[in-house]
């Protein structure tokens, strides 16, 4: 009878998935073995040729700089991190089911929108909260986004993430304003155009919030104005910080109007604003029953936001 090769390497595993990310992030084997995964890097390298065997291609091509992604590596990224993100949501979600009857719901926003948007959420889920705890967070919206695919939250107010393997509806359409010094000469304008920006100091949102960016950079390239930015911010405390700081202008969503400080102050811009959504999202993986009411009444919660407004 012929012998069957049998491998001495095991089958692929979570740690590998795990392993291969972190390196594929930090672009070097010795820095994800130290920092991120807390092992040696001969131990890090030799999990990764484990991988590379199984895999069957060769996921990283290496130099004296680090490494880099091979065509194959970077197929093989995107699925790696969903296969990670969905074992995170299954981990979250047994969790859950494990608990005290009393269930849990997880509410996140995009930083500084919970002024305008939890007291509205809270009316919503009045009569359930006898029977649920509610816990709420602000963060970044791509942060926000990464929670509710891992099944850390049940819901979110945030920008309409790209990549994430959500279900999102709009809920209001904000115009982007100008910030400026309060003493600045443009004050002196009622609105503000884009040739305005010329000369100026330039505060740019950063990749960080991307949907922001790409907004901003569409508005300003369909203006025919060319603007370097020298600075890039991820949220609206540091925009405002720079404003006051450095004497620029910046472009950031309405809601800034609620939360400067003195030294800084906002006009519209001339004409059609750009508009940038925000948007309540969610895991259509996510089963829980508070979830299916708050999106049933999510009508009556935007009516009473807006209505407010006016």
């Amino acid at each position: 009878m012929p012998m069957r090769h049998i491998s001495p390497k095991g089958p692929m595993e979570l740690r590998h998935l795990r392993y291969f990310v972190a390196v594929a992030e930090t672009g070097s084997l010795t820095v994800a073995a130290e920092r991120r995964l807390h092992t040696s890097q001969p131990s890090l390298s030799r999990q990764i040729r484990d991988l590379e065997d199984e895999v069957g291609a060769a996921l990283f091509i290496r130099s004296a700089r680090g490494v880099e992604l091979t065509a194959a590596g970077k197929a093989f990224l995107d699925h790696a991190r969903l296969a990670l993100t969905q074992v995170d949501a299954a981990t979250e979600a047994a969790r859950r089911a494990s608990r005290p009857a009393k269930q849990v719901f997880a509410l996140g926003f995009l930083t500084g929108q919970e002024m305008t948007w939890l007291p509205r959420a809270m009316q919503v889920l009045r009569d359930e909260l006898p029977n649920i705890d509610v816990t709420v967070s602000s963060h970044y919206s791509p942060d926000l986004a990464d929670a509710l695919a891992r099944g850390k939250l049940d819901l979110a107010f945030l920008r309409t993430e790209p990549g994430f393997d959500l279900d999102y509806k709009v809920v209001y359409r904000e115009k982007l304003v100008v910030l400026m010094p309060s003493d600045h000469r443009l004050t002196a304008r009622a609105t503000i155009r884009p040739a305005d920006f010329v000369g100026e100091t330039f505060i740019m949102a950063s990749n960080k919030a991307k949907v922001l960016h790409d907004v901003i950079e569409r508005y300003l390239r369909e203006s025919g104005v060319t603007l370097t930015p020298e600075h890039g911010v991820d949220n609206l405390a540091m925009a405002m910080s720079l404003v006051a700081s450095t004497r620029g202008l910046a472009l950031m969503p309405e809601y800034a109007n609620n939360l400067l400080p003195w030294s800084v102050v906002s006009r519209p811009l001339e004409g059609d604003a750009p508009c940038v959504d925000l948007a309540i999202g969610y895991s259509r993986a996510n089963t829980s029953p508070v979830l299916k009411l708050f999106l049933s009444r999510a009508e009556e919660l935007v009516t009473s936001v807006i209505t407010a407004a006016r």
